[in-house]
């Protein structure tokens, strides 16, 4: 299970949560047997997801966020709860384009630029809260930046990293966002841009041995730093057989009908973990019924 925490300043100007997410991320590159490409660009979405959803403040709230910049890997669709537990899933799991200059994952040239980075959040009213804006650089981390800049007008500086090891496994993985919170002060805003100048990747701190706390301090360098949350996350889909059933119950008593003359059976298949479902005639027949009664 991944590490989450929540820290804040002892003036009370900054806020940062930090995750370690290499169980995560090592986990879905498992189910969807992604290539290295999309194996980092779907685990810096989903290590972006699960502190966005865990920063949501009702139990019962969810975050769910898309980036489709036109590239190869199509859209990369990721949920998380309130907690920050998360899944997710890229279009094209398997992308094989040439390294950045520097040797680097081009995940940019995977995802693309020419297109949006889309938030949806459940907070428990009746409609859905829905922000969006043009991707920046399809990097992921500068994106959510400015998500956070344009639709909910936070300062935030957003790091993530994705660490393939040579046979493909997910060896580090983590990241952080940092808020500065109203009227801070600029002595603060100057010394942070002076740690952030210097600090360095997140997972290369992670693969020396520094866990996610030491990495909010490193970032913090030269302030007092409280953790006031701590969380153990995971890669978790909420997809059941009865939640598939319900689905199709709400497809109308028609198509319903078409389906059970016109198949043996149907076959449903999860997106986020890839979990066959197969409803027989039988039970296209139950779900018939169950709609007639009401």
């Amino acid at each position: 299970m991944g590490k989450l925490i929540r820290c804040i300043t002892s003036e009370g100007a900054v806020m940062v949560s930090a995750v370690d997410s290499t169980d995560i991320v090592a986990k879905a590159e498992q189910i969807h047997k992604t290539s290295a490409v999309i194996t980092a660009a779907l685990g810096r979405m989903l290590t972006a997801v699960s502190m966005m959803g865990n920063m949501l403040k009702g139990k019962d709230n969810s975050i769910s966020m898309k980036i489709d910049g036109g590239g190869p890997s199509g859209a990369i669709t990721v949920s998380a709860d309130s907690t920050g537990n998360v899944r997710g899933y890229a279009q094209n799991s398997v992308v094989e384009i040439p390294l950045k200059p520097n040797g680097k994952l081009d995940v940019s040239g995977a995802v693309g630029t020419d297109g949006s980075l889309f938030v949806v959040k459940d907070l428990g009213m009746k409609e859905p809260y829905n922000g969006f804006v043009p991707i920046v650089s399809g990097e992921i981390a500068e994106d959510i930046t400015s998500y956070y800049a344009v639709s909910e007008q936070i300062p935030t500086v957003c790091a993530l990293g994705v660490l393939v090891d040579t046979d493909l496994t997910v060896k580090k993985a983590g990241g952080y966002i940092l808020q500065l919170l109203p009227f801070t002060e600029n002595e603060i805003i100057e010394k942070i841009e002076k740690n952030l100048a210097r600090v360095k990747p997140v997972t290369q701190l992670l693969d020396q041995g520094m866990d996610i706390e030491d990495i909010v301090r490193d970032v913090l360098q030269g302030f007092d730093v409280e953790v006031i949350y701590e969380e153990q996350v995971e890669y978790k889909c909420k997809c059941s057989r009865e939640k598939i059933q319900a689905t199709l119950g709400g497809l109308g008593k028609g198509e319903l009908e078409g389906m059970y003359s016109d198949l043996p059976q149907v076959d449903v298949k999860c997106h986020f973990c890839n979990t066959d479902y197969t409803f027989t005639k039988d039970d296209i027949k139950g779900i018939l019924k169950k709609i007639e009664k009401n």
